[in-house]
């Protein structure tokens, strides 16, 4: 049986990589036309804008005794109103549903969903 060796090649190889196709274009970068001008970017909200205020409240009353955070008078449309139970549901990692145009999610989160409020856009958050 016989045992082949790695052997390695010494000699002259190219500095870059075999039969570059680009390898021309490098000399002439200078004689390209300029390209089209950059665009600024797009100005910047200073705060994202949303409804005027929300209620948060905790209600434990009629849930066998299990807590739930209710974010109420928001005065979204269903299907905003249903994006941004997503939304909170995602940010608190928990559950919850929209029950008459409240948002209620599963848990103790008035802290927490105020700050997710106001980093929305609502200006006034009433937490009760």
């Amino acid at each position: 049986m016989r045992v082949m060796s790695k052997a390695r090649w010494t000699g002259d190889a190219p500095d870059g990589p075999f039969n570059n196709p680009f390898g021309a274009l490098k000399d002439t970068a200078g004689a390209l036309p300029p390209g089209p001008p950059a665009k600024a970017p797009p100005p910047e909200a200073s705060a994202p804008k949303g409804p005027a205020r929300a209620v948060v409240r905790l209600e434990k009353k009629g849930r066998r005794g299990k807590q739930v955070t209710v974010v109420e008078q928001l005065g979204l449309s269903p299907s905003v109103l249903a994006e941004w139970a997503q939304a909170l549901k995602q940010s608190l990692g928990s559950g919850g549903t929209i029950e008459d145009g409240a948002i209620v999610v599963q848990g103790d989160h008035r802290e927490r969903t105020r700050a997710w409020l106001e980093a929305r856009g609502v200006r006034k958050v009433s937490v009760g």
